[in-house]
Parts: structure tokens; sequence; C-alpha cells
């Protein structure tokens, strides 16, 4: 039996994206409801809502669908390159006020709150990139500075340049984090190594290493919080 497509330009007021929007205010939108505003219009036998609602159904996440490019989007049926345009700009406008919010959070009081910090940066990327937080003396961010940027299974950290800018800067503590794109959390060999090197290091400059952490996209691992640090 063929599906009945109702345009939602019949449905009741309180129904439509836009509508509903204006009536009840952002947070009564599902993420098709949303989706579908960003794109307009559906097609002759598709809503708005249904075509957003497929493109849901294709993606885990919405960090998922924030990572699709601009070909992939408009392989879906109904979608052309400014309805993905305008998909793809929304999301990147969300990552950025993300990393806005993220550096509100200056004092560091737990692991939670560097990966907050970090996860925006560093969390979704396809490669390996390794970032230090140089902090004060009362635990206050006071630069955040990438190190390396390598490989999907690696990077390598010039521990001097880590102690040159934390001494430029003033630094009295330290937090290392890194990536993992292939999404595991166990350290490997070489990230307890460079951990131990750069902890050799501070020590004798009177500059502590508090923590590293590996970021994935959803989740972290803290070198503080396992003891192993």
């Amino acid at each position: 039996m063929e599906a009945v497509h109702f345009p939602i330009t019949n449905w009741s007021e309180d129904d439509r994206p836009r509508e509903k929007l204006m009536l009840k205010g952002k947070n009564a939108l599902s993420d098709a409801e949303l989706i579908a505003i960003l794109i307009g219009s559906g097609s002759r036998n598709e809503s708005a809502v249904d075509l957003s609602k497929r493109i849901l159904a294709s993606v885990d996440t919405l960090n998922s669908l924030g990572k699709m490019s601009l070909g992939q989007l408009t392989n879906f049926k109904g979608i052309g390159e400014a309805k993905a345009i305008a998909i793809i700009a929304a999301l990147e406008l969300g990552r950025r006020r993300r990393v806005e919010d993220a550096v509100e959070l200056t004092k560091i009081t737990s692991s939670k709150i560097v990966f907050e910090i970090m996860q925006p940066i560093i969390g979704e990327l396809p490669h390996e990139e390794f970032w230090v937080l140089f902090l004060n003396n009362s635990n206050k961010v006071i630069l955040k500075s990438q190190l390396s940027k390598g490989g999907i299974s690696g990077t390598i950290v010039d521990v001097r340049l880590v102690f040159k800018v934390a001494l430029e800067n003033g630094a009295t503590g330290l937090i290392l984090c890194h990536n993992h794109p292939s999404g595991g959390l166990i350290p490997s060999d070489a990230d307890k190594q460079i951990t131990r090197k750069i902890k050799q290091a501070g020590d004798s400059l009177d500059v502590k290493v508090l923590d590293h952490l590996i970021i994935t996209e959803t989740k972290y691992y803290s070198f503080a919080d396992e003891g192993i640090l």
C-alpha cells in the first residue's frame, strides 16, 4: 500500500516546525524538526521533516552528522548543495559555540573540566594532536597550545618546547592532552613514556604535570584519576 504524503503546509499550525518554534520555543522541537527548518522544504513525496528523519536515521549522533561532507549529504535524495551547506554551517556554529562555552571553564578542578575544554577542539579529529593546558598557581588556564599534529596513529612531542612555552608564560602547572582518533582509551607505551619524560623534566623545573588526558569523541582517560601519573 502506497504511503500517503501530507505536505507540511497541510499540517496544523502547532505541528509546523517554524510555527512550533515561534509558539512553543526551540526546546519543543525535535532534532528532525530543527534540521527541517534549515533545509526549508522537502519534495513532492516527502516533507522536510521526513527527509530530516531519514538523514538522522543514517547516523548515530548529531556529532556524526556534523562530520559528513558536502558530497555525503548531497547523496541523500532531496538534499542539494544549498541545503547541505546550510546543515554543515549550522552544525559547525554549534561546535564553535561549544568551544566558546568551554573557554569560560578556566579553573581546573577535575579531569571532567579538562575534557569539556578539549573535546570540542580535538575529540572529533581524524588525526592525532597533542595539546598542553598551561596553568597558573591557582590552577587557572592561562594558555592552551597545540604542541604537535600527527597522523592517525601517533604524534611526536618536543619536551623542550613544552617547557619553553611554560617558562615564557609563567606557568606553574601543566595538563597534557591528546586524542585517539580510533576511539580507544587505553594508553600506549609511547603515551606512558612521554608522560614520564615530561613529568621528570617538570620536576626539575618546578613545573608540575598535573594530568594527562586521552580524549575521544565521547569519553576520556585521565592518568591522574587512574593513579598512573
